[in-house]
């Protein structure tokens, strides 16, 4: 690849980023009040977020039953609200002590 063909694409990717993010502000310019739409723009985020990493906590460790169990201590930990540093280290021990016995 040379470095024209790099730059129309970082062009290219810029502007189609670009223009992701502007669309909605061009495109409504008063307050959104339908509480429906609101809700849904509100669980946007932890659902993209939920989709991007779940599969991948699946897939990161060498057996899916020792991701399985990292998952569910760590969802069991949140729920309870524990901080996000303890939710951590107990999924990675769950994960680790798992793998011992597989």
């Amino acid at each position: 690849m040379n470095n024209l063909q790099f730059f129309l694409y970082l062009l290219v990717l810029a502007g189609s980023t670009y223009l992701i993010r502007v669309i909605p502000f061009v495109a409504i310019k008063e307050k959104i009040n339908n509480k429906y739409v609101r809700s849904f723009l509100y669980y946007i985020p932890y659902a993209v977020l939920t989709a991007m990493t779940l599969p991948a906590a699946l897939y990161a460790t060498s057996s899916v039953i020792s991701a399985l169990a990292g998952i569910v201590v760590a969802i069991i930990l949140a729920y309870r609200n524990k901080s996000l540093t303890v939710v951590a280290i107990f999924a990675c021990l769950a994960v680790y002590i798992t793998e011992l016995f597989i």
